[in-house]
């Protein structure tokens, strides 16, 4: 370890932690993540879980990381469905009417928040379109999606992700290339595309804990998302390789990350290493 490399890491007051791909993959813990956490505690660092995978509500991924051992609370969970929401309250104060184009579990967060679900007619108009990682996808609402995208109505997509990570045998085809489609049928891209690598999770951390850019670790298993976003915030980009990125892709992207671990595992010992 390098001695500017110490010092970065030795400043470090709080990580926050993409999930699929670096704290679990699918619906399988990674076996370093409750070892890790339980360092970062000793060390008196916090931690917050992001991620840009809409498809469940806050509940469901509490419970999900109940069920693998992780006790959370909602004000440590961070999802594009709730950056979503909170750009609609800024940007969109009036609108109450949204096409959700997204699972059901997502669409109930939404509706928690006070938003009414419009259905699959063209009699029901909604003020804004959503677009998200659907599980869930039936073509008559891609369709209808695309209709009122094509109408002009204000279009925004949850997160840019191409696929989702998993541990199956599949290719999990996730928002970005939902839209890619959509642009294709309707000539027409995001008004905004929410999520990492937007830098605005990372400012609400920094507020919340009042820290600055560089104490704070973002960590994750894509260049383009978590490493982008911290780049983005100015924070200490962190790119583990138990996910979606190889070593080869990494060291071939134009941004380079602050630091390259195998996992999570290894930066809690060199975070422990940098505080001897």
């Amino acid at each position: 370890m390098t001695p500017e490399l110490k010092q970065r890491l030795a400043g470090i007051r709080h990580v926050a932690l993409d999930m699929d791909g670096t704290i679990y993959m699918g619906n399988s813990l990674f076996p370093f993540t409750i070892p890790f956490l339980r360092r970062l505690r000793e060390m008196g660092i916090t931690y917050s879980f992001l991620t840009n995978n809409p498809s469940k509500s806050l509940d469901d991924y509490l419970l999900k990381l109940h069920k693998m051992g992780i006790e959370a609370t909602e004000e440590e969970m961070y999802t594009t469905t709730v950056a979503t929401i909170d750009y609609l309250k800024a940007h969109y104060p009036s609108a109450r009417r949204l096409f959700l184009l997204g699972t059901p579990s997502m669409i109930s967060q939404f509706e928690k928040a006070g938003y009414i679900s419009t259905a699959d007619s063209a009699d029901d108009v909604p003020d804004v379109v959503i677009a998200a990682f659907d599980m869930s996808l039936v073509y008559s609402r891609l369709c209808r999606a695309a209709w009122w995208i094509a109408q002009g109505l204000p279009y925004i997509a949850t997160n840019p992700d191409r696929v989702c990570p998993t541990n199956e045998r599949t290719v999990l085809v996730d928002c970005g290339s939902i839209c890619r489609c959509l642009e294709h049928a309707t000539g027409r891209r995001p008004d905004i595309t929410l999520g990492k690598p937007d830098p605005n999770m990372l400012i609400g951390i920094e507020q919340q804990k009042q820290l600055r850019p560089e104490q704070i670790a973002m960590v994750g298993d894509r260049i383009y998302t978590d490493i982008e976003m911290a780049r983005n915030a100015h924070a200490f980009g962190v790119l583990v390789l138990s996910g979606e990125t190889t070593l080869e892709v990494a060291q071939a992207a134009p941004h380079q990350p602050d630091l390259i671990v195998e996992n999570i595992g290894e930066l809690g010992s060199l975070l422990a290493l940098a505080r001897e």
